[in-house]
Protein backbone atom coordinates (compact mmCIF):
# COMPACT_ATOMS: atom_id res chain seq x y z
CA UNK A 1 0.00 0.00 0.00
CA UNK A 2 1.74 3.20 -0.77
CA UNK A 3 1.14 6.36 2.09
CA UNK A 4 0.44 9.28 1.18
CA UNK A 5 3.38 11.07 1.87
CA UNK A 6 5.02 10.46 -1.10
CA UNK A 7 9.19 10.20 -1.46
CA UNK A 8 11.40 9.63 -4.11
CA UNK A 9 12.64 5.74 -4.32
CA UNK A 10 14.91 4.17 -5.73
CA UNK A 11 14.96 1.53 -8.56
CA UNK A 12 15.66 -1.03 -5.96
CA UNK A 13 13.04 0.26 -3.34
CA UNK A 14 10.33 0.15 -6.00
CA UNK A 15 11.20 -3.26 -7.12
CA UNK A 16 11.30 -4.31 -3.56
CA UNK A 17 7.60 -2.84 -2.70
CA UNK A 18 5.97 -4.56 -6.35
CA UNK A 19 7.58 -7.83 -4.91
CA UNK A 20 5.89 -7.31 -1.01
CA UNK A 21 2.47 -5.96 -2.37
CA UNK A 22 2.65 -9.09 -4.70
CA UNK A 23 3.92 -11.01 -1.48
CA UNK A 24 0.53 -9.51 0.11
CA UNK A 25 -1.72 -10.15 -2.45
CA UNK A 26 -0.72 -14.05 -2.62
CA UNK A 27 -0.96 -14.14 1.28
CA UNK A 28 3.32 -14.90 1.74
CA UNK A 29 3.52 -11.66 3.57
CA UNK A 30 1.04 -10.11 6.21
CA UNK A 31 -1.42 -7.77 5.47
CA UNK A 32 -0.34 -4.03 5.99
CA UNK A 33 -1.69 -2.31 9.50
CA UNK A 34 -3.33 1.19 9.64
CA UNK A 35 -3.06 3.48 12.47
CA UNK A 36 -5.64 1.58 14.04
CA UNK A 37 -4.68 -1.78 14.23
CA UNK A 38 -6.72 -2.67 11.33
CA UNK A 39 -6.14 -5.13 8.36
CA UNK A 40 -5.64 -3.41 5.15
CA UNK A 41 -6.88 -5.48 2.02
CA UNK A 42 -3.77 -5.85 -0.49
CA UNK A 43 -6.18 -5.83 -3.27
CA UNK A 44 -7.47 -2.62 -3.12
CA UNK A 45 -5.96 -0.24 -5.34
CA UNK A 46 -3.58 1.94 -4.98
CA UNK A 47 -5.85 5.52 -5.88
CA UNK A 48 -7.62 4.27 -2.92
CA UNK A 49 -5.69 3.53 -0.21
CA UNK A 50 -3.37 6.76 -0.48
CA UNK A 51 -4.82 9.76 1.01
CA UNK A 52 -4.78 13.24 -0.51
CA UNK A 53 -1.66 14.82 0.75
CA UNK A 54 -3.67 17.73 2.72
CA UNK A 55 -4.24 15.16 5.50
CA UNK A 56 -0.37 15.34 6.26
CA UNK A 57 -0.97 10.94 6.75
CA UNK A 58 2.05 9.81 8.00
CA UNK A 59 0.58 5.54 7.90
CA UNK A 60 -1.52 4.32 5.58
CA UNK A 61 -4.97 4.14 6.17
CA UNK A 62 -8.26 3.76 5.32
CA UNK A 63 -9.88 6.87 6.86
CA UNK A 64 -9.87 9.03 4.52
CA UNK A 65 -12.45 6.77 2.30
CA UNK A 66 -14.90 6.68 5.95
CA UNK A 67 -16.94 9.05 6.74
CA UNK A 68 -15.42 10.40 9.89
CA UNK A 69 -17.93 13.26 11.17
CA UNK A 70 -21.07 11.38 12.69
CA UNK A 71 -24.06 13.56 13.19
CA UNK A 72 -25.91 13.43 16.87
CA UNK A 73 -29.16 14.02 15.09
CA UNK A 74 -29.75 11.16 13.09
CA UNK A 75 -31.66 8.89 14.31
CA UNK A 76 -33.39 5.25 13.06
CA UNK A 77 -37.22 5.63 14.59
CA UNK A 78 -40.28 6.00 12.82
CA UNK A 79 -43.31 7.83 12.84
CA UNK A 80 -46.17 7.33 15.31
CA UNK A 81 -48.88 6.33 12.94
CA UNK A 82 -52.16 6.89 13.92
CA UNK A 83 -50.88 8.96 17.41
CA UNK A 84 -53.75 11.34 18.43
CA UNK A 85 -52.55 14.09 21.41
CA UNK A 86 -55.88 16.36 22.23
CA UNK A 87 -59.38 16.31 20.81
CA UNK A 88 -61.41 19.83 21.92
CA UNK A 89 -64.86 20.09 22.24
CA UNK A 90 -65.29 23.13 20.83
CA UNK A 91 -63.60 24.87 18.01
CA UNK A 92 -60.46 26.83 18.39
CA UNK A 93 -59.49 30.41 16.66
CA UNK A 94 -56.32 29.05 14.19
CA UNK A 95 -57.79 25.43 14.14
CA UNK A 96 -58.84 23.76 10.60
CA UNK A 97 -62.11 24.92 9.38
CA UNK A 98 -63.01 21.62 8.26
CA UNK A 99 -62.08 19.39 11.09
CA UNK A 100 -61.65 21.40 13.74
CA UNK A 101 -57.66 20.12 14.59
CA UNK A 102 -54.85 22.37 15.53
CA UNK A 103 -52.45 20.53 13.61
CA UNK A 104 -53.45 21.49 10.18
CA UNK A 105 -54.82 24.15 7.76
CA UNK A 106 -58.08 23.48 5.94
CA UNK A 107 -55.81 23.17 2.72
CA UNK A 108 -53.61 20.61 4.54
CA UNK A 109 -56.41 18.70 5.47
CA UNK A 110 -57.27 14.90 4.43
CA UNK A 111 -60.60 14.33 6.39
CA UNK A 112 -63.33 14.39 4.24
CA UNK A 113 -64.81 17.99 2.87
CA UNK A 114 -67.98 18.98 5.16
CA UNK A 115 -70.99 20.82 4.18
CA UNK A 116 -70.66 23.19 6.58
CA UNK A 117 -67.01 23.30 8.59
CA UNK A 118 -66.18 22.87 12.47
CA UNK A 119 -65.77 26.42 12.41
CA UNK A 120 -69.51 26.95 12.19
CA UNK A 121 -70.84 23.66 13.66
CA UNK A 122 -68.75 23.01 16.46
CA UNK A 123 -69.56 19.53 16.49
CA UNK A 124 -67.35 16.66 15.45
CA UNK A 125 -63.78 18.09 15.82
CA UNK A 126 -61.35 15.94 15.63
CA UNK A 127 -57.84 15.16 17.44
CA UNK A 128 -55.20 16.38 16.74
CA UNK A 129 -52.42 14.15 15.34
CA UNK A 130 -49.06 13.62 16.81
CA UNK A 131 -46.14 15.79 14.44
CA UNK A 132 -42.84 14.32 14.62
CA UNK A 133 -39.76 15.50 12.55
CA UNK A 134 -36.70 13.19 12.21
CA UNK A 135 -32.82 13.76 10.22
CA UNK A 136 -32.58 10.33 9.10
CA UNK A 137 -29.14 9.78 7.20
CA UNK A 138 -28.46 8.06 3.86
CA UNK A 139 -29.09 4.28 5.08
CA UNK A 140 -32.52 5.38 6.93
CA UNK A 141 -34.19 7.74 3.82
CA UNK A 142 -33.77 4.11 2.21
CA UNK A 143 -34.61 1.41 4.29
CA UNK A 144 -38.32 0.25 2.65
CA UNK A 145 -38.81 -1.87 6.15
CA UNK A 146 -38.05 1.59 8.39
CA UNK A 147 -41.14 1.90 10.33
CA UNK A 148 -42.79 -2.13 9.82
CA UNK A 149 -44.80 -3.77 12.59
CA UNK A 150 -43.93 -7.37 12.29
CA UNK A 151 -46.66 -8.30 14.64
CA UNK A 152 -49.06 -7.87 11.31
CA UNK A 153 -47.46 -10.33 9.64
CA UNK A 154 -49.71 -12.91 11.38
CA UNK A 155 -52.43 -12.12 10.21
CA UNK A 156 -51.01 -12.39 6.04
CA UNK A 157 -50.22 -16.10 7.17
CA UNK A 158 -53.87 -16.89 9.22
CA UNK A 159 -54.98 -15.24 5.54
CA UNK A 160 -53.23 -17.79 3.16
CA UNK A 161 -53.57 -20.47 5.73
CA UNK A 162 -57.35 -20.29 5.45
CA UNK A 163 -57.22 -20.10 1.53
CA UNK A 164 -54.92 -22.86 1.55
CA UNK A 165 -57.44 -25.38 3.37
CA UNK A 166 -60.42 -23.70 1.65
CA UNK A 167 -58.73 -24.76 -1.82
CA UNK A 168 -57.89 -28.01 -0.31
CA UNK A 169 -61.48 -28.44 0.63
CA UNK A 170 -62.53 -27.68 -2.76
CA UNK A 171 -60.29 -29.91 -4.40
CA UNK A 172 -61.28 -32.82 -2.28
CA UNK A 173 -65.03 -31.94 -2.94
CA UNK A 174 -64.44 -32.22 -6.61
CA UNK A 175 -62.60 -34.96 -6.66
CA UNK A 176 -65.08 -37.01 -4.32
CA UNK A 177 -67.55 -36.53 -7.25
CA UNK A 178 -65.93 -37.70 -9.70
CA UNK A 179 -64.93 -40.79 -7.85
CA UNK A 180 -68.87 -40.97 -6.59
CA UNK A 181 -69.86 -40.81 -10.67
CA UNK A 182 -67.50 -43.46 -11.78
CA UNK A 183 -68.46 -45.73 -9.10
CA UNK A 184 -71.83 -44.65 -10.61
CA UNK A 185 -71.22 -45.60 -13.64
CA UNK A 186 -69.87 -49.40 -12.76
CA UNK A 187 -72.37 -50.29 -10.38
CA UNK A 188 -75.22 -49.15 -12.43
CA UNK A 189 -78.50 -48.61 -10.66
CA UNK A 190 -77.54 -51.22 -7.82
CA UNK A 191 -77.96 -49.60 -4.14
CA UNK A 192 -75.96 -51.17 -1.53
CA UNK A 193 -76.82 -50.36 2.33
CA UNK A 194 -76.08 -47.43 4.35
CA UNK A 195 -72.93 -49.39 5.89
CA UNK A 196 -71.32 -50.47 2.30
CA UNK A 197 -71.73 -46.40 1.33
CA UNK A 198 -70.21 -45.20 4.78
CA UNK A 199 -67.10 -47.90 3.54
CA UNK A 200 -66.46 -46.55 -0.09
CA UNK A 201 -67.14 -43.32 1.13
CA UNK A 202 -63.85 -43.70 3.59
CA UNK A 203 -62.00 -45.85 0.31
CA UNK A 204 -62.71 -42.88 -1.34
CA UNK A 205 -61.02 -40.32 1.47
CA UNK A 206 -58.08 -42.10 1.20
CA UNK A 207 -57.79 -42.67 -2.69
CA UNK A 208 -58.40 -38.93 -2.36
CA UNK A 209 -55.86 -38.43 -0.28
CA UNK A 210 -52.90 -40.14 -1.87
CA UNK A 211 -53.83 -38.79 -5.15
CA UNK A 212 -53.23 -35.48 -3.40
CA UNK A 213 -49.79 -36.71 -2.02
CA UNK A 214 -48.53 -38.24 -5.77
CA UNK A 215 -47.03 -34.82 -6.86
CA UNK A 216 -45.47 -33.81 -3.41
CA UNK A 217 -42.19 -34.20 -5.66
CA UNK A 218 -43.08 -32.29 -8.67
CA UNK A 219 -41.32 -28.57 -7.54
CA UNK A 220 -41.69 -26.54 -11.05
CA UNK A 221 -40.07 -23.18 -11.60
CA UNK A 222 -40.49 -20.72 -14.28
CA UNK A 223 -37.18 -20.24 -16.58
CA UNK A 224 -36.83 -17.26 -19.04
CA UNK A 225 -35.83 -18.27 -22.08
CA UNK A 226 -32.53 -16.11 -23.92
CA UNK A 227 -34.82 -14.77 -26.82
CA UNK A 228 -37.58 -13.43 -24.83
CA UNK A 229 -40.21 -15.94 -26.01
CA UNK A 230 -42.26 -18.49 -24.32
CA UNK A 231 -41.41 -19.97 -21.09
CA UNK A 232 -41.28 -23.25 -19.93
CA UNK A 233 -40.89 -24.99 -16.47
CA UNK A 234 -38.41 -27.07 -15.66
CA UNK A 235 -38.64 -29.93 -12.46
CA UNK A 236 -36.67 -29.33 -9.56
CA UNK A 237 -33.10 -31.44 -9.14
CA UNK A 238 -33.99 -32.50 -5.47
CA UNK A 239 -37.04 -33.51 -3.55
CA UNK A 240 -36.67 -31.71 -0.40
CA UNK A 241 -37.09 -34.22 1.79
CA UNK A 242 -33.80 -35.92 0.74
CA UNK A 243 -30.53 -34.69 2.02
CA UNK A 244 -28.71 -32.52 0.10
CA UNK A 245 -25.71 -33.77 -1.61
CA UNK A 246 -23.33 -31.79 0.28
CA UNK A 247 -24.75 -32.82 3.98
CA UNK A 248 -23.69 -36.28 2.85
CA UNK A 249 -20.42 -36.20 4.40
CA UNK A 250 -19.11 -32.99 6.11
CA UNK A 251 -15.23 -34.05 5.79
CA UNK A 252 -13.58 -31.17 4.14
CA UNK A 253 -11.22 -33.61 2.04
CA UNK A 254 -14.30 -35.45 0.79
CA UNK A 255 -15.73 -35.29 -2.48
CA UNK A 256 -15.99 -31.75 -4.09
CA UNK A 257 -19.14 -29.68 -4.22
CA UNK A 258 -19.62 -26.87 -6.80
CA UNK A 259 -22.47 -24.93 -5.59
CA UNK A 260 -23.08 -23.09 -8.97
CA UNK A 261 -23.77 -26.22 -11.17
CA UNK A 262 -24.99 -28.44 -8.12
CA UNK A 263 -22.60 -30.93 -8.59
CA UNK A 264 -20.71 -33.86 -6.84
CA UNK A 265 -18.54 -36.03 -9.24
CA UNK A 266 -16.84 -38.40 -6.82
CA UNK A 267 -19.20 -40.56 -4.28
CA UNK A 268 -19.49 -39.01 -1.19
CA UNK A 269 -19.27 -41.93 0.58
CA UNK A 270 -17.30 -45.03 -1.08
CA UNK A 271 -16.49 -46.76 1.98
CA UNK A 272 -19.88 -47.10 2.94
CA UNK A 273 -22.50 -50.12 1.83
CA UNK A 274 -23.73 -50.00 -1.78
CA UNK A 275 -27.24 -51.36 -0.56
CA UNK A 276 -27.52 -48.30 2.15
CA UNK A 277 -26.63 -45.64 -0.59
CA UNK A 278 -29.55 -43.39 -2.92
CA UNK A 279 -26.34 -41.31 -4.02
CA UNK A 280 -22.68 -41.98 -5.41
CA UNK A 281 -22.14 -39.54 -7.41
CA UNK A 282 -23.31 -37.19 -10.51
CA UNK A 283 -20.42 -39.71 -12.65
CA UNK A 284 -22.51 -42.87 -12.25
CA UNK A 285 -25.10 -41.07 -14.31
CA UNK A 286 -22.41 -39.88 -16.78
CA UNK A 287 -20.75 -43.50 -17.41
CA UNK A 288 -23.96 -45.07 -17.89
CA UNK A 289 -27.20 -45.50 -19.19
CA UNK A 290 -28.29 -43.58 -22.61
CA UNK A 291 -25.36 -41.03 -21.54
CA UNK A 292 -22.46 -43.45 -22.16
CA UNK A 293 -24.51 -43.73 -25.72
CA UNK A 294 -24.27 -40.12 -26.49
CA UNK A 295 -20.56 -39.41 -25.56
CA UNK A 296 -20.12 -42.39 -27.90
CA UNK A 297 -22.03 -40.51 -30.83
CA UNK A 298 -19.95 -37.49 -30.30
CA UNK A 299 -17.19 -39.53 -30.19
CA UNK A 300 -17.57 -40.87 -33.39
CA UNK A 301 -18.88 -37.61 -35.10
CA UNK A 302 -15.29 -35.92 -33.90
CA UNK A 303 -13.91 -39.09 -35.50
CA UNK A 304 -15.88 -38.91 -39.00
CA UNK A 305 -14.88 -35.46 -39.68
CA UNK A 306 -11.49 -35.29 -38.95
CA UNK A 307 -11.24 -38.21 -41.50
CA UNK A 308 -13.47 -36.27 -44.02
CA UNK A 309 -16.85 -36.99 -44.12
CA UNK A 310 -18.95 -33.42 -43.93
CA UNK A 311 -21.42 -33.94 -40.84
CA UNK A 312 -21.90 -32.47 -37.53
CA UNK A 313 -23.06 -33.50 -34.68
CA UNK A 314 -25.17 -30.26 -33.44
CA UNK A 315 -26.12 -28.95 -37.14
CA UNK A 316 -27.47 -32.26 -38.00
CA UNK A 317 -28.24 -34.69 -35.37
CA UNK A 318 -30.33 -37.25 -37.61
CA UNK A 319 -27.86 -37.65 -39.89
CA UNK A 320 -25.46 -38.46 -37.41
CA UNK A 321 -26.90 -41.06 -35.80
CA UNK A 322 -28.03 -42.46 -38.86
CA UNK A 323 -24.38 -42.49 -39.92
CA UNK A 324 -23.37 -44.11 -36.33
CA UNK A 325 -25.80 -46.92 -36.79
CA UNK A 326 -24.70 -47.53 -39.85
CA UNK A 327 -21.20 -47.65 -38.70
CA UNK A 328 -22.01 -50.01 -35.79
CA UNK A 329 -23.52 -52.65 -38.26
CA UNK A 330 -20.31 -52.69 -40.83
CA UNK A 331 -18.58 -53.03 -37.50
CA UNK A 332 -19.97 -55.85 -36.30
CA UNK A 333 -20.03 -57.18 -39.85
CA UNK A 334 -16.27 -57.10 -40.26
CA UNK A 335 -15.68 -58.51 -36.64
CA UNK A 336 -18.09 -61.41 -37.48
CA UNK A 337 -16.44 -62.12 -40.67
CA UNK A 338 -12.49 -61.76 -39.54
CA UNK A 339 -14.05 -64.11 -36.73
CA UNK A 340 -15.23 -66.75 -38.91
CA UNK A 341 -12.12 -66.72 -40.82
CA UNK A 342 -9.52 -67.05 -37.80
CA UNK A 343 -11.89 -70.15 -36.64
CA UNK A 344 -12.03 -71.04 -40.38
CA UNK A 345 -7.69 -71.11 -40.21
CA UNK A 346 -7.32 -71.91 -36.61
CA UNK A 347 -10.24 -74.34 -35.85
CA UNK A 348 -12.56 -73.58 -32.53
CA UNK A 349 -11.52 -74.85 -29.27
CA UNK A 350 -15.07 -75.01 -28.57
CA UNK A 351 -15.94 -77.28 -31.09
CA UNK A 352 -16.08 -81.29 -30.70
CA UNK A 353 -13.84 -81.40 -33.76
CA UNK A 354 -10.53 -82.94 -33.00
CA UNK A 355 -7.50 -80.60 -32.84
CA UNK A 356 -4.59 -80.57 -35.08
CA UNK A 357 -1.61 -82.60 -34.01
CA UNK A 358 0.38 -79.84 -35.66
CA UNK A 359 -1.06 -77.19 -33.46
CA UNK A 360 -1.86 -78.99 -30.43
CA UNK A 361 2.26 -80.50 -29.83
CA UNK A 362 3.88 -77.91 -32.60
CA UNK A 363 5.36 -81.44 -34.36
CA UNK A 364 4.41 -83.85 -36.43
CA UNK A 365 5.69 -87.07 -38.36
CA UNK A 366 6.13 -85.22 -41.83
CA UNK A 367 9.32 -84.46 -43.29
CA UNK A 368 9.26 -81.31 -44.81
CA UNK A 369 12.78 -79.86 -46.16
CA UNK A 370 13.62 -75.70 -47.11
CA UNK A 371 16.15 -74.69 -49.13
CA UNK A 372 17.92 -71.09 -48.13
CA UNK A 373 15.46 -68.67 -49.51
CA UNK A 374 12.46 -70.44 -47.05
CA UNK A 375 10.78 -72.44 -50.20
CA UNK A 376 10.06 -75.57 -49.99
CA UNK A 377 11.78 -78.38 -51.54
CA UNK A 378 10.81 -81.71 -50.37
CA UNK A 379 7.40 -82.93 -48.24
CA UNK A 380 4.68 -81.06 -47.72
CA UNK A 381 3.63 -78.37 -50.12
CA UNK A 382 -0.03 -77.64 -48.51
CA UNK A 383 2.23 -75.76 -45.67
CA UNK A 384 4.18 -72.30 -45.98
CA UNK A 385 7.02 -71.23 -44.46
CA UNK A 386 7.25 -68.09 -42.14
Amino acid sequence: MATASVSFKSREDHRKQLELEEARKAGLAPAEVDEDGNEINPHIPQYMSSAPWYLNAEKPSLKHQRKWKSDPNYTKAWYDRGARLFQANKYRKGACENCGAMTHNKKECMDRPRNVGAKYTNMNIAPDEKVESFELDYDGKRDRWNGYDTSTYTRVIQDYEAREEARKKFLKEQQLKKLEEKDGEQDGENVGSEEDEEDGLKIDEAKVDESAQMDFAKVEKRVRTTGGGSTGTVRNLRIREDTAKYLLNLDVNSAYYDPKTRSMREDPLPDADPNDKFYVGDNQNRLSGQALEFKQLNVHAWEAFDKGQDFHMQAAPSQAELLYKSFKIKKEKLKSESKDKIMEKYGNAASDEPIPRELLLGQSEKEIEYDRTGRIIKGQTGCSSS
